[in-house]
Formats: C-alpha cells, sequence, structure tokens
C-alpha cells in the first residue's frame, strides 16, 4: 500500500476519482512519450499542480500507472535557477 494510502480514502475522494475517470474516459490523459500505455490497471488520478490545491476536478487528470509514476508529484519537480550569461 502506498504511503499516501495509510490513513485510507474518504468517500469525497473516490467520488470525485471516479468523476474524472469517467470525464477522461478511463484515458490516460498525460500521454508521455516512450512510457504511456493509454490504459492501465489500475487506472490513476494524477494532481497536476500537487496535492495543496486539493481534490478539485480543474486540476485532476486520468493517467495511465506508468506515466503518472513517472511523472511524480509536480511541486517537486524544480528547473535549475537562472545563471546570467557573462561571455558569449
Amino acid at each position: 500500500m502506498s504511503k499516501s494510502w495509510t490513513a485510507g480514502s474518504t468517500r469525497a475522494w473516490r467520488s470525485t476519482r471516479a468523476a474524472v475517470l469517467v470525464r477522461d474516459g478511463w484515458t490516460c490523459q498525460l500521454r508521455l512519450p516512450g512510457v504511456c500505455v493509454g490504459q492501465s490497471e489500475p487506472m490513476h488520478v494524477h494532481h497536476t499542480r500537487g496535492k495543496q490545491f486539493g481534490d478539485d476536478p480543474a486540476y485532476l487528470l486520468s493517467a495511465c500507472e506508468p506515466c503518472n509514476l513517472a511523472l511524480g508529484d509536480p511541486t517537486k519537480l524544480h528547473d535549475r535557477p537562472n545563471e546570467a550569461v557573462t561571455k558569449w
């Protein structure tokens, strides 16, 4: 069991998850090249902006398991800081 599920899921989350999967036709919306399988069992629901935005369906997408696991937590993806160009 995933660490995020140790507290269990709520009825509200299960309802929201089901609505997102139906809305997206049970098909992966992330479609990562070389990773996506389109549909998998189980299908995941990906938080596009991280869980701090809650379970608002506007920030949720259905995802196949390989894509969701490959992408991970969007709040932990950081770009390197910008560096000034001093020479050409």
